[in-house]
């Protein structure tokens, strides 16, 4: 049983430091609080309960790297950020992983934290102690945006008023605001209301230079072979009708990233797993931080690789892919050689590029007839090479365990009944190759690092809690063993969620690693299980999801059984608003 409907009346009208920073908490809209709790922060509980009557909603959660990542997945969904609070020093310190990935994916959070008590007369004996450090931002200064410590109620407002602006100013990312426990817990000497949130509007998007961005147009419409290659530009839910029209205008093919989703999967100018970047005689990157992932051919083994573009093609960049590089974490990336980089906000950009490019199309008439052909290439490309994947897709198909391909066949067929969405992590690729991405919120882009996806996917589910969605987290073993605690959240706060468990039984992307290195020097390729399988005894996913109220199948090795047991978990999801997990067994590939 959830707390709907079990909490009380509020206290009276005496008012304290704690409800001021609830009033600034609330004047900028944030609807959810997540949080662990933490004696350093009780007077803003205190206040949000009694004072805010949950406003903001506060989601408990079992670890402060889970509710980091449910604010995440939210901002992602939302475009706004969700609001975090953590337990002074050692509660950020546990945050630290949520928080670095929310940096690296430019995702608005606010982060809240409680501080001290920074006077020592105020301080239990050792607890007090042990948890108080001098700055705390500098723990997570270097992947924060940035972060404050007022030292008086009367600086709250100014202090969460400007971390709202710099978290939701592109690119985005979060922000780490301390309250001293005094600046909580003192009564207030007189009232301190919220200035109106027009006094500090959100600074205006970053437009492009005009001149450079007609000379971006030029270099696309004098181009035979145009190719766009988008990434965080999908953030926008406009950015995917302006990239087909785009593309469509020029005969461009786009290879998305998955970043965030870009482009039309099913679309035919989509050229993603085809040939068409090594022809392209002209590339153009939209808000990509990574140059070489999408670009290059790797040898895994030996770390080498070669990039697919062509010598003499022209490059270009338009984006702000390179405003926030850090001076700690390389998620600068590699450089790429550019004849062209435009500075600007892909939300403003895109829009007038479109308009540049239509006006210089009459004037370069002998480049229809090859962006023709290029088009009707593309096309080509595109049909060839699904085919190929539905073809590899059926090899294997009756393996037990089940192919991480066979997997993702079986919950399309479930899911193509629903309005559905994919929250972070995508069976190997599987997903994105066989599913029919045609809508801007079908997938907020793929997953990041090893114990993150949960939490993520927890936060895209709430985003889309009442809308009648079925949200898919296809979920890998490893991510999970991190976070099973987690479960518990979906079930106590009802986040509607179906997860599909890709269970390898191991961590087999180090797996991999392991048996590449047996092959370089002559070492048993049959010893890379050690430390890295999730086996003997095997993990039974579907057993401690039901403990924790939830509705489970599994483990499923059979691949005839997979399509009948997700259609029965997703109709528990959609019908009793409840989440769900089948648990999985595929092989490792």
């Amino acid at each position: 049983m959830s707390y709907a409907g079990r909490l009380r009346d509020g206290r009276g009208p005496r008012r304290f430091g704690s409800d001021v920073i609830v009033d600034a908490m609330r004047a900028h809209g944030l609807r959810y609080l997540t949080m662990n709790p933490g004696s350093s922060f009780r007077a803003i509980h205190d206040s949000i309960v009694n004072y805010g009557a949950n406003d903001p909603r506060m989601i408990v959660c079992t670890h402060e790297k889970i509710a980091v990542g449910i604010a995440h997945g939210y901002a992602k969904v939302t475009g706004e950020p969700a609001g975090c609070i953590v337990h002074d020093t050692v509660g950020l310190l546990h945050a630290t992983l949520g928080i670095y990935y929310a940096y690296v994916d430019r995702v608005p959070v606010m982060l809240f934290g409680g501080a001290g008590p920074m006077a020592y007369e105020r301080r239990r004996p050792s607890i007090d102690w042990l948890h108080v450090s001098n700055v705390q931002g500098n723990l997570v200064r270097d992947f924060t945006k940035w972060d404050d410590q007022p030292a008086t109620v009367g600086s709250v407002h100014e202090s969460v008023a400007r971390g709202y602006r710099v978290a939701v100013s592109e690119p985005q990312g979060p922000v780490y605001l301390a309250f001293d426990t005094t600046v909580q817990e003192d009564p207030l000497t007189a009232d301190i209301e919220p200035p109106a949130i027009t006094a500090n509007p959100i600074p205006s998007r970053l437009g492009a230079d005009p001149a450079a961005l007609a000379e971006l147009a030029e270099l696309l419409v004098t181009a035979e072979r145009p190719v766009l290659v988008p990434g965080y530009a999908g953030r926008s839910p406009d950015a995917m009708g302006q990239l087909v029209e785009l593309a469509e205008s020029l005969g461009a093919g786009v290879i998305d990233t998955h970043i965030r989703l870009n482009f039309p999967s099913h679309h035919p100018l989509n050229a993603t797993g085809t040939t068409a970047l090594e022809d392209a005689d002209a590339v153009v990157f939209l808000d990509v931080k990574d140059y070489g992932k999408p670009t290059t051919t790797l040898n895994k083994t030996d770390r080498t690789f070669q990039s697919r573009i062509a010598p003499d093609a022209k490059v270009a960049d338009l984006g702000l892919g390179h405003v926030s590089t850090s001076s700690w974490s390389h998620d600068f990336m590699g450089m790429h050689r550019l004849d062209l980089q435009v500075t600007a906000d892909t939300t403003v950009a895109l829009p007038q590029l479109i308009e540049l490019c239509r006006e210089r199309e009459a004037a370069h008439p002998a480049r229809r007839d090859a962006r023709a052909r290029w088009r009707i290439a593309l096309g080509d490309m595109h049909h060839r090479t699904r085919e190929a994947w539905w073809a590899q897709a059926r090899q294997r198909w009756d393996d037990s365990p089940v192919t991480s391909a066979r997997l993702a066949c079986a919950v399309w067929n479930v899911v193509r009944e629903h309005d559905w969405v994919l929250s972070a992590g995508t069976a190997k690729d599987w997903a994105l190759r066989l599913w029919d991405f045609d809508r801007p919120y079908r997938h907020p882009g793929i997953s990041l690092g090893t114990a993150t996806q949960f939490g993520i996917s927890l936060g895209v589910a709430l985003a889309h809690k009442g809308s009648g969605r079925l949200v898919v987290d296809l979920q890998p073993d490893g991510d999970l063993m991190y976070d099973l605690g987690a479960l518990w959240e979906a079930a106590y706060h009802e986040i509607p969620l179906l997860v599909v468990m890709v269970n390898n039984r191991g961590y087999v992307g180090d797996w991999d690693h392991q048996e590449r290195l047996a092959q370089v020097r002559g070492t048993p390729g049959e010893n890379a299980f050690f430390g890295m399988e999730i086996d003997h005894p095997a993990p039974d996913f579907a057993a401690v999801a039901r403990s924790f109220g939830w509705h489970a199948e599994g483990p499923v090795d059979n691949p005839a059984l997979v399509e009948d047991a997700v259609r029965r978990a997703a109709r528990t999801v959609l019908d009793e608003g409840r989440p769900a997990l089948v648990d999985v067994v595929c092989g490792h590939e």
